[in-house]
């Protein structure tokens, strides 16, 4: 018979209670090696060393309250697997025989694709900011549940991890509890030959509440997790001591031993036979586990379900705010005024920024509604991930900073928001050359192509501040991650021919939409961001040349204005504040010979090579992004 009530934290769990977990772990166990030698790899050591834990968390309190929790070393999926399967979340036959096999959601690290995952996880640091960004949303959402987390020991080596020490304990997140899965051994040797830390003093140093407790012992690990939950104003850590290959006699020995020979080797199908046979269940607890989950498993998790890209969202949008035309400023301040009336008009919106809020102009909402920007310190890629979540959390992240930092330091963790298909509005300032007198270090000129590969996140360059403002309104209100670079330095509002705002107040953006802003027969200038004005000076200089212009501010998609245009003019000439190799001249010529267009003569203008300091229109000037560089190539070509 199943026990006929669940444990109440705090008090010992009863021996039905040690009985139905033993049932429990170990059928998750035989899962587990089940999964590894099917597919003859996998991570079955770290999965073996968790599983008492999973087993006891998912059992006496996710299966009730629905928990959000991430497992940040996303490796253990066999263990993460047979954890689900066991709640009946997943089919367990399904699992065990798909696992990391072709055309199964079952992949080698844990994935949304599958039921009661909550965040898809693999580079190390990454999962447990994401949990701080849960744990936030849950704070926000006035909501008293707790997060959970997981890491392994050696994970506590990646810098984004400290990055998540500090923020978390900054707020105070006294409902996130982390488990560090201490079996002291890593992929290639054992902890303390890799890199031997102090797990307890890393946390201790970041004034968590520290909990030491056996990662195999279910009494002690529901006591710990009791101590836990009293804990107010700071984050709990569980330092599970544990041995990896626990359960599994051919893997245990070099566990104890610290040795990694089963971190990530699946055992030969001949020598798992009697393993395996050895963990089956009897048929009695086969049917406790069946009665459990009729009885005691009242949370059911929904499956993923996110919108297209580009889906429209429930946002209010606010009044665009025009700039006029005589008006010298910069889009880095637009989009801070924008975003700043986003915010007012929907409490979802929330700005995240790293140590740069004056710089990104992110200060607007700081200052007007703290309660909707979440300061993260100099930890981009900890910013990230957290707006990763944040998003799948029912809020709508805009994060900020330097284009140099946020397109390379913050490059992977955006990407595992592009596989999770989540809603983050990157926007990167201080881009290209345009930042001037910071250096190389500083001119984001490759950042651009940082995020072309990715397949769930768009790109724009606004071309003014009227246009910046536009952009920022539609990236809140349309399904995806964005990235959105701009520069730092003010430029003139792009004007009609008759001298009138160009994007006014009935202008409405589109994704991948090329706009004309000056007609012409000779020849197409593309160009983006601040390159526009300064193709704008250059046709004023080509008395008796007809140039059509076109601002080009999407990357990935582009309207048929610049297909038309080029099948007119034969000739085109690209411009940017970006590297040559791979930025929009690049796509858009890759564009063009696609939808077979010949052309007779192109010209790809943009940076070739690392500038110094300067002013901006000192560094165009040099590096021949400027007006006088673009007359001039326009010349050469006709």
């Amino acid at each position: 018979m199943i026990f006929k009530s669940l444990p109440k934290l705090g008090e010992k769990l009863n021996e039905d209670h040690l009985e139905f977990l033993e049932a429990f772990s170990k059928s998750c166990r035989h899962s587990i090696l089940q999964m590894v030698v099917n597919a003859q790899s996998g991570h079955p050591g770290g999965s073996l060393s968790c599983i008492d834990y999973l087993s006891v968390i998912y059992a006496f309190l996710i299966g009730q309250n629905g928990n959000k929790i991430v497992v940040s070393n996303g490796h253990i999926s066999p263990g993460v697997y047979s954890t689900l399967a066991e709640m009946g979340y997943i089919p367990k036959k399904e699992v065990v025989a798909n696992f990391r096999k072709i055309g199964s959601v079952y992949e080698g690290h844990i994935t949304r694709h599958v039921d009661g995952v909550d965040f898809g996880t693999g580079p190390l640091g990454v999962g447990v900011s994401a949990a701080t960004g849960f744990a936030i949303a849950e704070k926000m959402h006035k909501s008293d549940k707790k997060v959970f987390t997981l890491m392994g020991d050696g994970e506590c080596q990646e810098g984004q991890v400290h990055e998540m020490i500090h923020f978390a304990r900054h707020y105070n997140l006294d409902n996130l509890i982390a488990f560090v899965d201490y079996n002291k051994v890593q992929l290639t040797a054992s902890l303390a030959d890799t890199m031997d830390i102090d797990i307890c003093k890393i946390f201790e140093a970041g004034h968590w509440h520290v909990i030491e407790v056996d990662a195999h012992d279910p009494q002690a690990i529901w006591k710990a997790l009791a101590e836990a939950h009293k804990v107010t104003c700071k984050p709990v850590v569980l330092v599970g001591h544990s041995i990896m290959g626990q359960g599994v006699a051919m893997m245990e020995q070099a566990g104890r031993d610290h040795k990694p020979d089963w971190h990530g080797k699946a055992p030969k199908p001949e020598d798992a036979v009697d393993p395996i046979k050895l963990l089956e269940i009897s048929a009695e607890q086969e049917a406790l586990l069946d009665e459990f989950r009729k009885t005691h498993v009242t949370y059911k998790p929904t499956p993923a379900n996110d919108p297209k890209n580009l889906t429209k969202l429930d946002v209010e949008t606010g009044t665009p705010i025009v700039y006029d035309a005589d008006e010298v400023t910069d889009c880095r301040t637009a989009y801070g005024k924008a975003l700043l009336d986003l915010a007012m008009h929907n409490e979802n919106i929330i700005a995240l920024t790293a140590d740069v809020k004056g710089s990104v102009m992110t200060k607007f909402v700081a200052s007007d509604l703290p309660a909707q920007y979440v300061e993260c310190g100099i930890a981009e890629q900890h910013m990230v991930s957290a707006s990763g979540a944040f998003s799948l959390a029912g809020f709508i992240p805009f994060c900020s900073t330097f284009g140099a930092f946020l397109s390379s330091r913050a490059k992977d963790q955006a990407r595992v928001n592009d596989i999770n298909h989540c809603n983050v509005k990157m926007v990167a300032t201080h881009c290209g050359l345009s930042v001037g007198e910071d250096g190389p270090t500083h001119q984001a000129i490759d950042d651009k192509s940082s995020f072309t590969g990715m397949f769930n996140t768009m790109i724009i360059e606004p071309s003014d501040p009227n246009h910046t403002d536009r952009v920022i309104r539609y990236v809140a209100s349309h399904y995806g991650n964005f990235y959105v670079r701009m520069g730092r330095h003010k430029f003139p509002i792009i004007t009609k021919e008759d001298g009138s705002v160009f994007y006014g107040e009935d202008y409405k953006y589109q994704y991948g939409k090329c706009d004309i802003i000056r007609k012409g027969s000779d020849i197409t200038i593309a160009a983006c961001g601040a390159t526009i004005h300064e193709a704008l000076e250059a046709a004023k200089e080509l008395e008796g040349v007809s140039v059509e212009i076109i601002a080009v501010p999407s990357l990935k998609k582009f309207s048929e204005e610049i297909l038309e245009s080029v099948k007119k003019t034969k000739k085109l000439i690209t411009v940017e504040d970006h590297n040559i190799h791979s930025g929009m001249g690049a796509m858009l010529a890759s564009h063009i010979q696609q939808n077979g267009i010949t052309l007779e003569a192109i010209k790809v203008i943009g940076v070739e090579e690392y500038q110094f300091s300067g002013k901006a229109d000192q560094l165009y000037e040099k590096a021949g992004i400027d007006s006088k560089a673009i007359a001039k190539a326009v010349k050469n070509l006709l």
